[in-house]
């Protein structure tokens, strides 16, 4: 096991990954992951609905997030996790957020990538909202927030760099 400053200052975001399918032990071990974030009041009340790269709904966001792109929203990855919270409670993007990341860390822990996905927002909170969140299984009340890509890396790729400087102020 690595430790967690490490992972950080190691991992990126891949775009791009292996056939192989991740085995249900690992989905499990990540929804966990990101279960046991802390949230906003302790309320817990993220959601993850979690759906494979050959599932019917996964084509359909594809396709309506762009007709013509093929999968590459998805990257090819094996599974997608969405996550949702209700509408009613203010935190609950900044709780998914946070869910999102323990997921992504424990994936690079894993020896797995992952991508963090916000641009499916469109799509699924918008003219089908309704449509989607009964194809996603989502609560009643609850909304779409944020999503991660999983699976075996075929590509790698050096972590980001940053500005210093220019991205911190420390007074």
């Amino acid at each position: 096991m690595s430790s967690v400053l490490e992972i950080i200052n190691t991992r990126s975001s891949i775009r791009k990954y292996s056939d192989k399918p991740l085995p249900e032990d690992v989905c499990r071990t990540l929804i966990e992951a990101g279960l046991k974030a802390p949230t906003a009041a302790n309320k817990q009340e993220i959601h993850i609905t979690v759906v494979a790269r050959d599932n019917p709904v996964q084509q359909e966001i594809q396709h309506d997030l762009n007709p013509n792109a093929g999968n590459s929203f998805f990257f090819n990855a094996p599974v997608t996790f969405y996550l949702s919270g209700p509408d009613a409670f203010k935190w609950s993007a900044v709780d998914a957020g946070i869910a999102v990341e323990n997921i992504h860390l424990a994936a690079a822990d894993m020896g797995l990538g992952s991508v963090i996905l916000g641009c499916m927002e469109k799509v699924l909170n918008g003219e089908k909202k309704a449509e989607y969140a009964k194809k996603l299984a989502l609560p009643e009340g609850n909304s779409y927030l944020v999503a991660i890509a999983i699976g075996y890396p075929e590509t790698t790729k050096e972590p980001h760099t940053y500005d210093f400087a220019k991205n911190v102020t420390i007074l």
